[in-house]
């Protein structure tokens, strides 16, 4: 099975100012440890290219997205949400990060990977129709579910998000599309204090305690997620592989550990052999203790190749 890995230096470039979590050293990290685990060798590695304007208009409202390209400065930072700001190479960034999940899509859906990661930022899950939050400007999972749909002509893409905040941005876009399965767990209450009380049909919430450890965790997997996905048999699997649920992160309190990613991981890689012909697109969404960041995306990863 070949591992598609896509970024791009662009990524690196966007900057909220110094003491911000969301920071270029998250990438720099992971790549650091995908290097001294020797992991790296064993990636495809993909330079993410620009998404196209009108795949962003067709999840996001056009006003929003010309707000966007419009707000983008040439010095300094513009803030756009009480925690989200641009700086002169966020629109850059951002249009990659959106890019490299529909290349991921592409890539899998045409066979010249079995799976892909895209380790990019910013992240994106946050984005809403109209809204820019929680460090996320277009919603670039949401983007790659979308061209799934429409440019491959899948008829259920299933969206497996981890991340320790919820999923605002991506329940807002796809609530109520029974093209799409949502599965997400969170620590609640918690940021942005959503998704506890979603009726959407489509839409698989599990809110997790402060505290709660790997073992609440998977059993919420194993009782939410894996029959609703096993019923949905979706065609393609994405993921927003958020890591700050990890008891080293100071963002939130669950206690995962590395081998909890991993865990979930196979979880998702033994449905997607199941239905989707073992295709699986991850974006990276939160993580902001380096070290754990680092040592989560490669239990992800090894995870994919099922090595863990």
């Amino acid at each position: 099975m070949s591992l598609a890995y896509i970024s791009h230096p662009d990524c690196q470039l966007h900057d909220m100012g110094h003491h911000h979590p969301e920071r270029s050293a998250r990438l720099a990290a992971i790549n650091d440890r995908l290097i001294a685990t020797g992991l790296d060798m064993a990636l495809h590695h993909y330079n993410a290219p620009l998404v196209e304007r009108e795949l962003l208009e067709a999840v996001h409202d056009p006003g929003y997205v010309a707000s966007i390209f419009e707000a983008c400065p040439g010095d300094g930072l513009i803030w756009v949400g009480g925690d989200t700001a641009m700086g002169r190479h966020t629109l850059q960034a951002a249009l990659r990060a959106a890019g490299a999940a529909v290349m991921g899509v592409d890539l899998v859906m045409s066979g010249k990977a079995g799976k892909a990661f895209c380790g990019v930022r910013p992240p994106g899950h946050h984005a809403e129709r109209g809204r820019a939050m929680g460090f996320c400007f277009f919603n670039n999972i949401a983007v790659a579910a979308h061209h799934a749909l429409a440019e491959h002509g899948l008829e259920r893409v299933a969206i497996a998000d981890f991340d320790v905040h919820h999923c605002n941005g991506t329940e807002d876009i796809f609530a109520g599309d029974d093209r799409v399965l949502l599965c997400s767990t969170f620590q609640h209450p918690f940021y942005p204090h959503t998704g506890h009380d979603c009726k959407a049909a489509n839409v698989v919430n599990v809110p997790l305690p402060a505290g709660a450890d790997g073992a609440v965790f998977r059993q919420a997997v194993e009782r939410h997620w894996l029959p609703r996905l096993e019923g949905f048999a979706p065609q393609l699997i994405l993921v927003s592989a958020g890591f700050d649920g990890h008891q080293a992160d100071y963002m939130a309190q669950l206690n995962l550990v590395d081998g909890d990613y991993a865990w979930v991981t196979r979880r998702l890689c033994e449905q997607a052999d199941a239905s989707a012909g073992g295709r699986i697109v991850s974006s990276l969404e939160g993580g902001y203790d380096l070290h754990a960041l680092a040592r989560s995306v490669e239990a992800h990863l090894k995870a994919f190749f099922g090595e863990i």
